[in-house]
């Protein structure tokens, strides 16, 4: 069996020493502007890639980062088990009962959220191929537009759940209904890049058409039958296996063993991770420590790694493309606002509080991340579209906290003076 001589295993153990421990200081560093730790972790991966590092002294970056070899591959194994992992926890933070509890008003946010953005990045994609420099194949060009449509349309659930906790906006009206909308449009969209990847002919000799109707199947079993037992059986094995180690370690066989099963259909491991994360996580016998237990554990442990890992393979320098940048950034404010604006307002929300809720579901982060890289991987899009993504992820991140609370002041002036104007108004009597 080959495996791993001394020297390999010394260069794997610096490269994860290293991720994990700029990634954290980057972390801690924006933590301190208020801002998510996923933003540091990226530029982590800038500082130790080819974009700092790399180009201050290329054969240390060459010699702590190989490109190739027997320490690349397994540096690749922790980052797939870390994206998995990321998309498990992910999936758990989705709660099915505050979506049936929304209701109406948060099915026409989502929908409007997500129908706008996609056909918005879709079409301007679609019928400009010249300027993101596409291919004449009208296939590729069919699937790049679903990409940027499925990209733009997506809401970043825990970033913008963090967002409103910092606002102590988490459980107010709008808090929820931004939640709410954001579950439905994480759902869906995953459908949709479902579809997408198995255009990308990773359907493992299946036709498009059989890999859908199983990953159809798939979800819907999971989220009823497969919920109902997870639900039966976590009472059994709280009783009879140890706390937490039980649970824990049942739970993560079940979020292997869906993304292996996703995987083999297809589309990509982490679909699977992600639906059972929402099927476990949904269950009334997951206590909210186990729940903490494992967000702690797989926040900081594996999913620096992952977005360290992005900076590591690109240079964002070269790759920069401001044209490119600026058209995704505009297409990102322009579908998701006004879409989730329309429908807030059909929902029944004043203009000030419509404009806040279409700021806060255009906030873009952890799920657009992991798209773009496995699209980037798949050879679908390039640095520079890979690059223009993060750029406009990061902006969605950083503007969207000041952007509502400068809507909800507004609203707040807007109720002053109508209680003002209501109180000068002559007496009807």
């Amino acid at each position: 069996m080959e495996k791993l001589n001394h020297a390999e295993v010394v260069s794997l153990l610096i490269q994860l020493s290293l991720m994990l421990g700029v990634g954290r200081l980057m972390a801690e560093l924006f933590r301190v502007f208020k801002q998510p730790a996923v933003v540091g972790e990226i530029i982590a991966g800038i500082i130790l890639g080819p974009t700092i590092l790399g180009a201050i002294s290329p054969e240390a970056f060459q010699w702590l980062f190989p490109s190739s070899g027997p320490t690349s591959i397994a540096l690749d194994g922790f980052i797939q088990m870390s994206v998995i992992l990321l998309l498990f926890i992910a999936g758990m933070e989705v709660e099915l009962h505050i979506v049936w509890q929304q209701g109406k008003q948060a099915l026409l946010t989502s929908l409007f959220a997500l129908t706008v953005p996609f056909i918005i990045g879709f079409l301007v994609t679609y019928y400009f191929p010249d300027f993101f420099s596409l291919s004449s194949d009208s296939e590729q060009r069919l699937v790049f537009a679903l990409f940027i449509g499925t990209t733009m349309a997506i809401t970043a659930l825990p970033v913008i759940a963090r967002i409103l906790m910092d606002l102590s906006l988490f459980k107010s009206g709008m808090g929820m209904l931004i939640i709410a909308s954001a579950m439905i449009n994480d759902l869906l969209g995953w459908l949709i890049f479902t579809v997408i990847l198995s255009m990308m002919g990773n359907s493992a000799g299946m036709a498009v058409w059989q890999t859908i109707l199983l990953t159809i199947g798939f979800t819907l079993g999971m989220l009823t039958l497969g919920k109902g037992l997870i639900n039966k059986g976590l009472p059994w094995i709280n009783k009879k296996m140890s706390w937490p180690g039980g649970v824990l370690s049942i739970a993560m066989a079940f979020c292997l063993l869906a993304a292996a099963f996703t995987e083999f259909i297809g589309i990509h491991a982490i679909f699977g991770a992600f639906i059972i994360g929402v099927a476990v996580g949904d269950s009334q016998h997951l206590t909210e420590r186990a729940k903490e237990i494992l967000h702690h554990f797989i926040n900081s442990i594996f999913a620096p790694l992952f977005f360290v890992s992005i900076g590591l393979h690109i240079n964002f320098v070269s790759s920069f493309n401001l044209p490119l940048v600026v058209v995704l950034i505009v297409l990102a404010f322009v579908g998701k606002v006004s879409g989730a604006y329309f429908g807030a307002r059909s929902g029944g929300l004043e203009r000030p509080q419509a404009l806040a809720v279409g700021f806060g579901m255009n906030t873009h982060g952890t799920l657009e991340v992991i798209l773009g890289a496995i699209a980037l991987e798949a050879g679908l899009i390039s640095d520079e579209i890979f690059v223009a993504i993060l750029v406009m992820v990061i902006l969605t991140i950083v503007t969207s906290a000041p952007l509502m609370k400068y809507c909800l002041q507004w609203q707040e002036r807007t109720d002053a003076m109508s209680k003002a104007s209501a109180e000068r108004s002559p007496n009807p009597k």
